[in-house]
């Protein structure tokens, strides 16, 4: 028996089919616990037992319903919708639709074609709960972005010298420093009229201990330059605007700070941590991104192959005929690929057996991002190795032509 489950917001419709593709049963189940218990009364009927569980289809990896059936110990098979919608051609040629068509699709799919599908991994709970944290963490990071950069193009247009006080710090107008001070002083006007006294006494509340006065003397200099200014309503208004923006950045970076704690906690404690911290580049944050997306499902990946080629580190060949391409890969997963684009930066930076791999593939020919990606295709693999084998990291076996033993 195969069962497939077309998920949808307020009810999901089952579909069980034999090893002939004949529909056994089917039924529609509300996302509660008496539909849950519909559902395994469904497959109970049908023949499912602990020793043989019935496979589901399903278009999400995620949801109580998804957590569920994991609980059950069943294999659970995530489909991606856009196969799903190619297999459901096969059936119909009308293009058609409905939702017990699409959930006897997916029981179809195990039945025909089980083998080209892997279901989802058997993660731990705390790999899975580092997971949500992990991608909450790094989503949080990409909205504090992208409202910094907002704030920042909006006072380039009316408030240029306040860019140009706090250029050099690490975090530009999300420092909070600068925080701090265009929320007292979110006009030219109104910051011109800021005391030394006041300034400082906004340091001090955004938390910054050491020399304060002097960078008061700095900031209230460099508010008080002439240059040039919107009229005076305009200005107003930008000024209101600005505000909006830093209260919606405020309560990015205090996220951003909150997630931070709890992703370094969930990853100190997984028995995978020493593994991956061993490797240069990967600290507690980065570390727990690329544990979040790599799961600790040691049957995960058939090879090390595969998961270069879910982090879209390896390359892809496209030949027909006398044509032959290799590129990149587009299909990957997102999350790890930032991550690993990161992990190679921090590694060339700061490991000498790295920048001379980087350096050697630029010197090949390769530009910037693509000997990134081959610095991270390689530290990759050699993480998946180690987290086979349960081994640190080793310069001398990882980048051999780097050491000096071999030279």
């Amino acid at each position: 028996m195969f069962c497939g489950i077309d998920w949808a917001e307020g009810h999901h419709d089952v579909a069980l089919v034999d090893q002939d593709g004949r529909l056994v049963a089917k039924r529609r189940i509300p996302e509660t616990i008496e539909g849950f218990s519909e559902l395994v009364e469904m497959l109970t009927a049908a023949g499912d037992n602990a020793e043989a569980p019935i496979p589901v289809a399903i278009e999400t990896p995620r949801g109580l319903l998804v957590a569920a059936l994991r609980a059950t110990g069943r294999r659970v098979y995530a489909i991606n919708p856009m196969a799903v919608s190619r297999y459901r051609d096969r059936h119909s040629v009308s293009r058609k639709k409905s939702d017990h068509m699409d959930a006897m699709v997916l029981a179809n799919i195990l039945r025909t074609d089980a083998h080209a599908h892997r279901a989802l991994p058997e993660d731990s709970a705390l790999a899975r709960a580092l997971a949500v944290l992990a991608r909450a963490h790094q989503d949080a990071t990409w909205r504090r972005t992208r409202i910094s950069n907002e704030l920042r193009s909006l006072l380039r247009e009316y408030f240029p010298a306040f860019l140009q006080i706090f250029r050099g710090q690490t975090s530009g107008v999300s420092s909070r420093e600068a925080r701090a001070v265009l929320r007292i002083a979110p006009t030219p006007a109104s910051a011109a009229r800021l005391s030394r006294a006041q300034i400082a006494a906004a340091l001090r509340q955004a938390g910054r201990r050491r020399r304060v006065d002097d960078l008061a003397v700095t900031i209230q200099q460099g508010l008080r330059q002439p240059h040039l200014q919107q009229p005076s309503l305009v200005e107003q208004a930008m000024g209101e605007q600005a505000l909006a923006l830093l209260a919606s950045l405020d309560a990015e970076c205090e996220s951003v700070n909150r997630l931070s704690e709890a992703v370094t906690q969930a990853f100190q404690q997984h028995p995978d941590y020493a593994v991956i911290t061993s490797f240069p580049g990967l600290g507690d944050m980065l570390g727990a991104r690329v544990l979040a997306e790599i799961g600790d499902d040691r049957d995960r990946f058939a090879n090390a192959r595969a998961i270069k080629a879910y982090a879209g580190s390896a390359p892809i060949t496209r030949a027909s005929g006398k044509s032959i391409s290799i590129t990149h890969r587009h299909v990957k997963n997102n999350r790890l690929a930032a991550a690993g684009f990161s992990w190679a930066f921090m590694a060339l930076t700061n490991h000498p057996p790295a920048r001379g791999h980087y350096q050697h593939r630029r010197d090949s020919g390769d530009g910037h991002p693509a000997a990134l990606r081959h610095l991270f295709n390689r530290m990759l693999g050699q993480l998946y190795h180690c987290l086979q084998t349960s081994q640190t990291y080793d310069p001398a076996k990882a980048f051999p032509s780097q050491s000096p033993e071999a030279a």
